[in-house]
């Protein structure tokens, strides 16, 4: 399992397109790139991205975007609405295509009762995300996020058996703990529709922490992962105040390799 850094972890200390130098300086040479703000889903700002990417022989594995700002209004039952949230969606899967990711990976619902959700509305609306995102030839990656219904395995169920398209998925380690959900859990909701994997660490008093740090047992994961044949990366996501200096990303690095 090959092992990326996701530019996220830098966020909000450096812009975007420094990251991709210095992840490459760290030892990365793939990884995650996190679009911060609607001004960097433009075509123009990719390219930037682009250049930098190939300057520096960096592989884009997968990207993803401040979900908050636009994901779960896809869900709106207002049409007019969810149509201009979809122009974000277009453009993120066009920024996904340009970077030669192959996924994105997505938040999407905010957290409510399952029960009171509207199902058919709901997989018909992934159905349209799955068939935008594969006309550009790459994949939606749901992801296990402990504030979206995502967290829930019954709404990672609801989307295998009821989309018409398949739904592909990102597993987080630390989302899964702050769902108090154990991963291997989400693996065997996920199964072998995983293509993206986020590492990091946590223990009783921290929800997240570089690899290794923790008490997270890497082996059970990995073991599991390799039952459902993920030949995918296993890319470190952690946030700025996991760590004082970035030789300690290195140092994660090599550890998860070990690890994984």
């Amino acid at each position: 399992m090959k092992v990326g850094l996701s530019s996220a972890s830098f966020y909000p200390d450096m812009d975007t397109e420094d990251t991709i130098k210095l992840m490459s300086e760290l030892g990365f040479n793939s990884g995650e790139i996190f679009l911060n703000t609607p001004s960097e889903y433009e075509e123009e700002f990719i390219k930037k991205l682009l250049e930098e990417t190939n300057k520096y022989s960096f592989k884009v594995y997968s990207i993803h975007c401040c979900s908050s700002q636009y994901e779960p209004f896809i869900f709106d039952k207002y049409k007019r609405r969810r149509e201009d949230m979809l122009i974000y969606f277009k453009k993120l899967c066009k920024a996904t295509r340009l970077l030669g990711a192959k996924c994105y990976t997505f938040h999407g619902m905010r957290l409510e009762n399952f029960n009171n959700l509207d199902k058919k509305f709901i997989t018909d609306v992934y159905d349209e995300l799955s068939y935008i995102s594969l006309e550009e030839g790459i994949k939606l990656a749901q992801e296990n996020v402990s504030w979206c219904m995502s967290s829930n395995i019954n709404y990672i169920n609801l989307l295998n058996e009821g989309c018409k398209y398949p739904v592909y998925y990102t597993l987080d380690i630390k989302q899964a703990y702050k769902a108090i959900t154990e991963p291997e859990k989400y693996i065997d909701a996920m199964g072998k529709n995983i293509i993206n994997f986020h590492v990091n660490d946590r223990d009783d008093k921290h929800v997240c922490m570089l690899p290794g740090k923790g008490v997270v047992d890497y082996g059970k994961i990995a073991s599991k992962l390799k039952s459902m044949e993920y030949d995918g990366m296993a890319i470190i996501e952690v946030y700025r105040e996991n760590y004082t200096n970035y030789k300690e990303l290195s140092e994660a690095g090599r550890l998860v390799s070990q690890f994984l």
